[in-house]
């Protein structure tokens, strides 16, 4: 362990009607952990998370929380107070720890606001989008200083600069945090000690120290070992069915003990053999086979939204085995190319031209089409007890289980499911509808990762044409053959892969930090200072005006910069990275100096 113990839980069990989720789990956190949790959807994560963080009771077992330690909670979807401002928010969670140093107050509301890169401090929390809520959401918990820090999923809403801004924030954390998440890129980036919480190991868990690509490799072994095991277990059960088919006589307590001892090792078998019944979502996207070397062709493509170019002129050719992955933060744009590109939207200059009969698959983030009020039977057959899946009929009960779904839940609302359950359900009703071209706009929410290697290999597989939008770098960069920057100002830059993008925005960087101007370094007051002179009290009423400023300033360079994907240009990006970390360096040296101001003041 990293450290003395500050939260665990031992022997915990939780169920919700007659299927426990998990039994008999333990785990510790100590200071300095950096912990990724991973499993399968229904697996009990979110629920462990909620436990952790004293919101729900286990059902058997303790928690223990180390004494005057706080503990911060992100869920999945973080819930806000209406009307109130990003600011303000902030300032509720700090309040709510009922310290009583009001200048520290301060000090970590306007901080937290700024590490979040938030323009408007006063801008409502209902105006914003779900990246830049999820961003509020996890700095408003860091405010709060906890001991530990658990999120939920915390890449959810996030585009890739949400998450690489929260790789560098989590890897800059000195506090131990316990993360929920998918995104296996992300994991491999920020988690220390990965553990897996599934059925299929004895114990419900599995644990091991090191990046994601360790877990992995550590737990094929165990699973082989586990495999070994139940070979031997079953040749061992094989013999004493063998030797209890042949008539044994229980008459001695020797033989007494044997079949008291077969009977053991059967069920041992049985449990053994269960847990290793592992199922996997049968996803298969039905291609048409087409040929046609132009599926889709745009041409001076272009695109306005309220009063800016979306689609600048963008000229594109989809033919078969084409896989063009969409880059760009949220707002980008990456949405309404997939519209303008399955004319489900009019573009306001060019043109889209598809190949005659051309047959589109959209897959859209709102999935609007899926009725809470259905029961799943309908939602994945309509109102047939079959559904024809390339020319062939196929029962409803069998398609659900395609989908990981049990008989006893064809009546069960859509509603009612999990996000991953109905992101299954929306892929199952797609591959009903045999494809030319898939534009999947963010298919990988809510997926957990076994089902998102299922839909890789389907993508790879796929004949056709594909655009992806997804922030799941992972699949991006093993299914894309090629990929489309956008900037949310119309500008698009192509790469022909994620290590290409990744180089240019280092190269970028490392640009930008040789002609970086050197922030002024704050001048500690000595120890027994503990009044401000004149010019120190003018500055110090000045502060937050200054702060203020140099934030806008800040926000400012940051709009300039947008995505650093876009730029047009080593130079110009490099320009604008260099004005971007000046304002951030110089927002940084106003609160050094603010926070010496105050010590002074005493």
């Amino acid at each position: 362990m990293s450290g003395p113990v500050v939260l665990s839980v031992q022997g915990i069990a939780k169920a919700y009607g007659a299927a426990p989720l998990f039994t008999g789990l333990s785990l510790a956190i100590a200071e300095g952990d950096r912990i990724g949790v991973v499993g399968p959807n229904g697996s009990g994560k979110s629920t462990l998370l909620r436990i952790l963080a004293g919101l729900e009771t286990p059902d058997a077992g303790t928690r223990a929380l180390r004494r005057l330690a706080r503990v911060g909670f992100v869920a999945q979807d973080p819930s806000f107070a209406i009307g109130a401002t990003v600011e303000q928010t902030v300032a509720d969670a700090v309040a709510a720890d009922g310290r009583e140093d009001h200048a520290d107050a301060a000090l970590r509301i306007a901080k937290a606001v700024s590490r979040a890169g938030f323009a408007d401090p006063t801008a409502v929390v209902e105006t914003l989008s779900g990246g830049w809520r999820k961003r509020l959401a996890i700095v408003r918990e860091l405010a709060r200083e906890p001991d530990v820090l658990l999120l939920d999923e915390p890449t959810n809403h996030l585009d890739v600069a949400g998450i690489v801004w929260l790789e560098t924030l989590l890897r800059a954390e000195p506090r131990a945090f316990l993360l929920v998440s998918h995104d296996r890129w992300f994991l491999e980036s920020v988690a220390e000690r990965m553990v897996e919480i599934d059925r299929i190991h004895p114990s419900g868990i599995f644990e091991t120290r090191g990046r994601y690509g360790d877990f992995l490799e550590r737990r094929d072994d165990a699973l082989r070992e586990q495999a070994a095991y139940r070979d031997t277990l079953a040749n061992r059960v094989r013999g004493e069915i063998a030797w209890l088919r042949q008539g044994a006589k229980a008459r001695t307590t020797k033989q007494q003990a044997r079949i008291a001892e077969a009977t053991r090792l059967i069920a041992t078998l049985a449990a053994a053999d269960d847990r290793a019944r592992t199922a996997k979502a049968g996803i298969a996207f039905a291609a048409s086979g087409r040929q046609t070397r132009r599926l889709v062709v745009a041409r001076g493509l272009g695109k306005d939204l309220g009063g800016r170019s979306i689609v600048g002129t963008l000229d594109l050719v989809l033919g078969p085995g084409v896989r063009l992955g969409l880059l760009g933060a949220n707002g980008s744009g990456k949405s309404t190319l997939l519209g303008l590109l399955a004319k489900t939207l009019a573009p306001d200059r060019g043109a889209v031209t598809h190949a005659d009969d051309l047959r589109v698959v959209h897959f859209t983030q709102e999935r609007a089409d899926l009725d809470p009020t259905w029961p799943l039977r309908r939602a994945l057959a309509g109102d047939a007890d079959t559904v024809i899946y390339r020319d062939r009929p196929v029962h409803v009960a069998s398609w659900a289980r395609r989908f990981l779904f049990h008989a006893e839940q064809l009546g069960q609302p859509v509603g009612r499911l999990s996000g991953g359950e109905r992101a299954r359900v929306h892929i199952a009703r797609l591959m009903l509808r045999p494809a030319d071209v898939l534009l999947l706009d963010e298919p990988t929410n809510d997926l957990d990762i076994p089902t998102l290697e299922v839909l890789e290999e389907s993508l790879l597989e796929f004949p056709g044409a594909i655009v992806l939008v997804t922030h799941d770098r992972f699949l991006l960069d093993r299914v894309s053959t090629s990929l489309l920057a956008l900037d949310g100002a119309g500008g698009v830059r192509p790469y022909a892969d994620l290590a290409q993008w990744q180089t240019a925005i280092a190269g970028a960087a490392a640009a930008a930090k040789a002609v970086r101007p050197r922030a002024a370094a704050p001048t500690r007051a000595p120890a027994t200072a503990r009044r401000l002179g004149y010019h120190e009290q003018r500055e110090w009423e000045a502060m937050e005006a200054a702060i203020l400023a140099a934030e806008t300033e800040l926000a400012t360079r940051r709009a300039a910069l947008a995505d650093p994907v876009i730029a047009s240009d080593a130079g110009e990006l490099a320009r604008r990275l260099a004005a971007a970390e000046a304002a951030s360096a110089e927002v940084d040296r106003l609160y050094a100096r603010w926070s010496e101001l105050e010590a002074k003041r005493g």
